[in-house]
C-alpha cells in the first residue's frame, strides 16, 4: 500500500509524463494537417478528408495491434461494451470535424486556421468542469491559471480571425466560411473529448478506445462523401483520379494517428481541462509546416507577420497557463468521485478501475500475439508500400531543408515519449 509520500510522487510522475505525452501530441498533430495543403491541387475537401481517414483506419489498428495484440484489444472492449458506443460517436464527431479543417485550410490558409480550430481547448475545459467535475476543489493558484489561460486563448482567436479578415484578398474568396469552418472544428472536437473522458475514467486503455472510434471516423466520412460529394461519382471512390496523391493523405493520416495516441495518453492522465491544452501546441507545429515548409507567409505584409505571430505566442502562453496548473489532491479526491460514479453506474470494479486509471495495469490481461496479428500488420505495411509505388510529387512549393529538420523533431520527440510511456505503464 502506498504512504502519502509515495501517491504524491505517483501522481507528481503521472503529471510529467502526461506533459510530455500532450506536448508529443502537439508535435505529431502539426504535422499531419500539412497534407490537407493538397487541396490546392483541386481535390474537395471531403475527397481529401476520407482519404485522410482511410489512412487512420489503416493505422488505428496497426498500432494498438502491434504495442498490445488484438486479443487485449477485444478483451478490453467487451469488458466495457458501454464505451464502444461511445468511441464510435467520438469518431463521428472527428470525422465532422476533419473535414471542417480541410475547408478551414482551404480559404484561410494552415497559418490562420490552425489557433482557431485550437480553441476546442476551451470547449473541452467547459465539458470537463461540468460532466466530470475537473478544476473542482482546486486551489486558487491554478483556477487563476486556467482563468488566464482561458482569456488568453480567446484574445489570440479574436487576433488570428481579424488578422485574416484583413488580408483576405491573399488567402481565397471565401474567408469567412474559412473562420466558421474553422469555428466549427473546434466545437466538435471539443465535445468530442467527452467520449475519451468517460473511457478512461472506467479505465479503458487508450488503444481499445481508438479502434472502435476510427469504425465510427470511416463511416461517418463515407456517408458525407456519398451524400455531399457526388454520390458513386465521387473522385474518392475512384483510385486513377486520386491515386497520386493517395499515399501522401494515407501518410497524413498515419501522422494523425500517432499525435491523437499520444493526445490520447495526455487526457487520461491529465484530464481533458489540461491534457488538450497541451495538445493544442500543435499550433506551434502546424506555423512551422505552413511557413517554413510551404511559404505561407511568404508574400504577407509585416503587419499580417505581426498579428500572426501575436496571436500564436497569446494561444500557447495560454495553453501553458492552463497546462502548468498541477492538480492538487483535494482535485484528485473529485477526479476519483468521477470515477466512483461511473463505476456504480456501469458495474465496474473501483479499485481494479482506479488502478487502470493509473496506469498500473500490468498482467491483467493476455498480450500474446496472433497470427492474425501479424497479418494485420503486414497487410498495413503493403498497402503503404503498393500506394508509395503509384505516389507522385504534389505540385507544391516546399522547403526540403526544413521538411528534414521537422522530420527529425518527430522522431525525437516520439522515441522519448514512448520509451517513457513503455518504462511506467506499458502503454496502459
Amino acid at each position: 500500500m502506498k504512504t502519502g509520500t509515495d501517491a504524491a510522487s505517483s501522481l507528481r510522475s503521472l503529471h510529467s509524463l502526461g506533459v510530455l505525452c500532450g506536448l508529443t501530441a502537439g508535435v505529431w498533430l502539426g504535422a499531419a494537417e500539412a497534407p490537407t495543403k493538397l487541396v490546392t491541387a483541386g481535390f474537395s475537401p471531403f475527397t481529401i478528408s476520407l482519404c485522410m481517414v482511410a489512412g487512420v483506419f489503416t493505422a488505428r489498428w496497426t498500432f494498438p495491434t502491434l504495442l498490445k495484440g488484438t486479443t487485449y484489444v477485444f478483451a478490453d472492449l467487451l469488458e466495457k461494451k458501454h464505451l464502444i458506443v461511445w468511441a464510435i460517436l467520438a469518431g463521428a464527431l472527428w470525422a465532422v470535424a476533419n473535414t471542417l479543417t480541410v475547408f478551414a485550410v482551404r480559404d484561410v490558409g494552415l497559418t490562420i486556421a490552425f489557433p482557431l480550430w485550437n480553441t476546442n481547448s476551451l470547449v473541452g475545459l467547459l465539458w470537463g468542469r461540468v460532466l466530470f467535475g475537473e478544476l473542482k476543489g482546486a486551489s486558487r493558484g491554478n483556477i487563476a491559471k486556467v482563468v488566464l489561460g482561458t482569456v488568453l486563448i480567446i484574445a489570440a482567436a479574436i487576433l488570428l480571425g481579424f488578422s485574416s479578415l484583413q488580408t483576405g484578398s491573399s488567402m481565397g474568396t471565401h474567408v469567412g466560411g474559412g473562420l466558421l469552418a474553422a469555428l466549427g472544428a473546434s466545437l466538435m472536437w471539443g465535445t468530442m473529448y467527452v467520449p475519451y473522458r468517460k473511457a478512461y475514467l472506467s479505465g479503458m486503455n487508450p488503444l481499445s478506445f481508438v479502434t472502435a472510434f476510427t469504425v465510427g471516423e470511416l463511416v461517418t466520412m463515407l456517408v458525407l462523401v456519398y451524400s455531399l460529394d457526388g454520390g458513386a461519382n465521387a473522385p474518392a471512390f475512384h483510385f486513377s483520379v486520386i491515386r497520386p496523391v493517395l499515399f501522401w493523405l494515407f501518410l497524413g493520416g498515419m501522422i494523425w494517428v500517432v499525435g491523437d495516441l499520444f493526445q490520447q495518453f495526455a487526457c487520461k492522465y491529465l484530464g481533458i481541462g489540461r491534457g488538450i491544452p497541451l495538445s493544442n501546441t500543435n499550433q506551434l507545429w502546424g506555423l512551422a509546416w505552413g511557413a517554413l515548409v510551404f511559404g505561407e507567409l511568404r508574400h504577407a505584409d509585416s503587419a499580417h507577420r505581426m498579428l500572426v505571430i501575436a496571436g500564436s505566442a497569446l494561444m500557447i502562453l495560454g495553453a501553458l497557463a492552463v497546462s502548468t496548473a498541477v492538480a492538487s489532491a483535494k482535485e484528485h479526491s473529485s477526479v476519483n468521485q468521477a470515477l466512483a460514479r461511473e463505476c456504480d453506474r456501469y458495474g465496474l470494479d473501483y479499485q481494479r478501475t482506479l488502478a487502470a486509471q493509473a496506469g498500473e495495469e500490468f498482467g491483467d490481461r493476455s498480450e500474446r500475439r496472433r497470427w492474425w496479428d501479424y497479418a494485420i500488420v503486414a497487410t498495413a505495411c503493403g498497402v503503404f508500400i503498393f500506394l508509395a509505388t503509384k505516389a507522385q510529387r504534389p505540385a507544391l512549393t516546399m522547403n526540403g531543408r526544413w521538411i528534414a529538420v521537422l522530420a527529425v523533431v518527430l522522431v525525437v520527440s516520439l522515441v522519448a515519449a514512448s520509451v517513457r510511456l513503455q518504462r511506467q505503464t506499458r502503454f496502459s
